[in-house]
């Protein structure tokens, strides 16, 4: 909508400073005519913005020019608020830095908006840990939050699960990620090394110093994470086993295993709702213990050595239980 459009336009230009009207409107993804037509809409209706003309022109509010936040519509301050996750912000030492910051914010709200912020609250609880997994004891999580803020080099023992098991790491700590209740430090190890991933509970010792660095300028957070993800999953999908799944089977299956099930699923003939299909693994070892949770809802048809395992153990099962 136009006013909102306006709104974001005087808001980009506050924090900010001199921006074109070619970078307001590919941030606003409108076309430049559209922004030249709303800032002679904003001329129009008194606000101070100026353009300048040239190579370093652009448009700038009057130096002191401030708007306050009138121009929030109630689902913007339901999400504002809910943004404000207080068990991460607590883990990193900011919980009472956020409580302030959300007073400040509901009185700068206008009043018809505060019982919508206020109902996030009441209403929506933010639990980002999975049920079976127990919270991390994450001791220097705010220390590795402080160095990743200023910047600093952090000296470190870390546990790995290869050998050597503890290794001793100079990092430059380039973010903090929280993925499903476990926190990760995006570091690098030398000043010109690739960026790794590491698990911030693993940290077993931690010594800060006054040593800083500077972050590449193309490094990318959410970028890196979201390579590194699909690397992982690929890492974790070494082969291919074709099985059969009982009807009530399908459902009970999550992740890749899930969705390949849905995409590769054939019916069999008069196989009273049985489906074949071919799911990824990881290993023989790890499909084993997974499909061992279906019971005698699943058959496995390939790989043979998997197929071998599981009727080894079924055979086992029965002996014990006979």
């Amino acid at each position: 909508m136009k006013a909102d459009r306006l709104v974001s336009i005087l808001l980009l230009l506050q924090t900010r400073g001199r921006m074109t009207a070619a970078q307001l409107a590919a941030d606003l993804e409108v076309s430049v005519r559209t922004v030249y037509r709303d800032v002679e809409a904003l001329h129009t209706a008194g606000i101070p913005l100026y353009g300048d003309a040239g190579h370093a022109g652009g448009y700038r509010l009057l130096d002191g020019y401030r708007t306050r936040l009138t121009g929030l519509t109630a689902p913007e301050a339901q999400a504002l608020f809910l943004a404000g996750a207080p068990g991460p912000a607590a883990a990193l030492g900011l919980g009472p830095v956020l409580a302030a910051a959300q007073l400040k914010v509901r009185a700068a709200l206008p009043a018809e908006l505060r019982p919508h912020a206020d109902r996030v609250g009441a209403r929506f609880h933010l639990d980002a840990p999975g049920w079976y997994a127990r919270a991390d004891d994450v001791p220097h999580l705010t220390a590795v939050a402080a160095a990743v803020w200023d910047s600093r080099v952090l000296h470190v023992r870390y546990r790995r699960w290869r050998a050597p098991t503890e290794v001793e790491r100079s990092l430059r700590p380039y973010g903090l990620v929280l993925k499903a209740g476990r926190w990760y430090v995006i570091a690098a190890a030398t000043e010109e090394g690739e960026p790794r991933t590491y698990r911030v509970d693993q940290i077993l010792q931690l010594d800060g110093t006054q040593e800083q660095f500077e972050i590449p300028p193309h490094f990318d957070l959410a970028a890196y994470w979201g390579s590194y993800q699909e690397a992982f999953h690929a890492r974790l999908q070494q082969g291919e086993a074709v099985v059969r799944l009982a009807p009530h089977a399908v459902s009970r299956l999550t992740g890749p295993a899930a969705r390949a099930a849905e995409a590769t699923g054939r019916a069999e003939p008069g196989g009273g709702g049985w489906i074949r299909a071919v799911l990824p693994i990881e290993s023989v070892d790890h499909a084993h213990d997974e499909f061992l949770r279906l019971g005698a809802d699943i058959e496995v048809l390939e790989p043979p050595e998997l197929r071998a395992r599981l009727a080894a153990t079924a055979q086992q099962l029965h002996a014990r239980y006979s």
